[in-house]
């Protein structure tokens, strides 16, 4: 099949919207400096003539023949952002998609957000939450209602003033987030405080006009889930919004292996017509922030902007307390930035798609058979303790070829099945996290029983390993500063400064325009003991984590 030539992705990442011109991706590395895979390559203009070993013959040798391109993985320490594309593409992720700063969710990339989405599901329900669906396109009325809402989010708004072929009468909005729209239903079903707390979740799609994009991380239109709750106290409300970052933090830790530091926005860096927001910021494997997910105490300023009330139990007529809160497709991006390596993604078990491949290997077509029941009978026994596993019996390639494939796809374990294997009744394991014959493991008994605890037991141990090596990370790249001198030099160097802050809104603006670094969050967990603002030398109650971030 021939690769669709399209323009690079890189060209998204530029910040003019007006400009037709497509941007070349950057400079070709020396090629010894470069990770060589035999994929396609959509969002590169890179490649070389890829060598492709034909299906074996009588003989049982194998033809190498020319075929389609050769891709590579550009080193992640030399070019983090090329290493990125490198991956979504090699590893068949996502696409370009036609309208400029859109990309196609591929099938092995929708996966990863399949499990994302079964986790959540769970969680949500179990805290009370119903899943619904509100219309994509809301009268722009509803946007002007709030006026910090529209404030924030008028310069990413996508507008329809044309329908049917008929100007609009007044133009609709593009879905940037619900908090309008669900406002406006939310005062037609509340009316008494009987029908509180009203709390429900929709998955769905939304749209924001970025000009600078990539791919996961920020997009014209990207996936998500947005919870909308209703309440009669204020503190009903900032327990939910609490309740859910909670369910986001502990999800990184333990579904994805990324160690967030969650915390309370500043705010300059509150949502656009919240009270109060809480958020989760990961460090990516270049040191810059994400900011993960989010949870919005919104108090009462979208009842108040459109009268969403409840008679309450004394007969007194109040507005309800609300929240808001998300995550999206950027949690996809996250963990290729968070685990990935120099031959590709790496993935968590817990949310790979695939958790176990088996590659059977033989020489001879008198060892195909055999090898082949028994990989078959191997699959069976994972797959039937729950494990998520694929068995690659394509003749087309050659083992090494397919050891590269399922490296770069990120899957967490290998088992390999040979003839020798077959006689002894065992097989051998390889950890994609642990690269070469330190990760490999042989004479694992095949006994079903045995197999199972040992496969389980390794995938744990994947896990734990990523999770550790990112919180490792994570810490040794953030520096502890006192003075604002101390910050800018953290800043410098690339990593995270925390430092006490009770400074106003115009020095954490001022420290963004010098250092090009914000204020992520000001962490739950604070240090105790007296402390001292590092850019007034005022007393200061807590400590603020500045970045550079996505």
């Amino acid at each position: 099949m021939a690769a669709l030539r399209l323009p690079a992705l890189t060209s998204i990442l530029t910040s003019s919207s007006s400009s037709s011109s497509v941007r070349l991706p950057p400079a070709i590395f020396p090629l010894k400096h470069r990770l060589w895979l035999p994929l396609r390559r959509p969002f590169s203009a890179q490649s070389t003539v890829e060598k492709v070993v034909a299906p074996e013959l009588g003989d049982g040798k194998a033809k190498v023949v020319d075929k389609d391109k050769d891709r590579v993985i550009t080193p992640r320490s030399q070019d983090f952002n090329a290493w990125y594309l490198d991956v979504i593409a090699n590893a068949e992720l996502a696409d370009y998609g036609p309208v400029r700063g859109t990309m196609v969710i591929r099938p092995y990339g929708y996966a990863i957000w399949e499990a994302i989405q079964e986790y959540m599901n769970v969680k949500f329900k179990e805290t009370g939450h119903s899943n619904m669906y509100f219309p994509q396109f809301i009268p722009y009325s509803f946007i002007e209602k709030e006026a910090s809402h529209v404030e924030g989010f008028s310069p990413e708004l996508a507008l329809v003033t044309v329908g049917g072929g008929k100007e609009l009468e007044e133009k609709l909005v593009v879905r940037p987030t619900s908090e309008t729209i669900v406002n406006h239903m939310f005062t037609q079903w509340i009316h008494s405080y009987r029908d509180l707390p009203l709390m429900i979740n929709q998955w769905a799609n939304v749209t924001r006009w970025e000009m600078r994009t990539k791919p996961f991380i920020r997009t014209l239109e990207f996936l998500w889930q947005e919870g909308h709750t209703a309440h009669a106290t204020a503190e009903e409300a900032e327990e939910e919004a609490m309740q859910m970052i909670d369910v986001y933090t502990k999800f990184a830790y333990e579904q994805a292996a990324i160690p967030v530091i969650a915390g309370r926005k500043s705010r300059v860096e509150t949502f656009a017509g919240a009270s109060t927001t809480y958020t989760i910021e990961a460090m990516m494997g270049d040191r810059k922030a994400l900011q993960a997910g989010t949870s919005h105490n919104l108090g009462q300023n979208f009842s108040r902007a459109f009268e969403t009330q409840f008679t309450d139990e004394n007969g007194q007529r109040q507005h309800v307390w609300q929240t808001s809160w998300a995550i999206s497709t950027r949690f996809v991006g996250g963990i290729i930035m968070t685990h990935g390596d120099d031959a590709g993604l790496l993935l968590p078990p817990r949310l790979a798609p695939v958790q176990v491949v088996i590659v059977p290997i033989w020489k001879k077509d008198n060892e195909k058979t055999g090898v082949l029941t028994v990989s078959s009978s191997v699959k069976e026994t994972l797959q039937a303790a729950g494990i998520k596993v694929k068995i690659d019996d394509s003749d087309q390639r050659t083992p090494g070829w397919k050891f590269n494939y399922y490296e770069m796809k990120g899957v967490p374990l290998r088992i390999e099945i040979g003839p020798r294997d077959v006689s002894s009744g065992t097989l051998v394991v390889s950890r994609r996290d642990v690269p070469g014959k330190q990760g490999k493991v042989f004479g694992i008994s095949m006994e079903p029983s045995s197999l199972v605890a040992y496969v389980k037991d390794k995938l744990n141990e994947v896990q734990s390993s990523l999770l550790e090596r990112a919180t490792t990370f994570r810490d040794s790249n953030i520096v502890d500063v006192y003075s604002y001198n101390e910050l800018k030099e953290a800043i410098a160097e690339g990593k995270w400064a925390r430092g006490p802050w009770s400074a106003g809104d115009e020095e954490e603006s001022k420290v963004k325009e010098e250092t090009g670094a914000t204020i992520r969050c000001f962490p739950f967990e604070q240090p105790e003991g007296p402390k001292k603002c590092l850019m007034t030398g005022n007393s200061a109650d807590e400590v603020a984590i500045f970045a550079k971030s996505y």
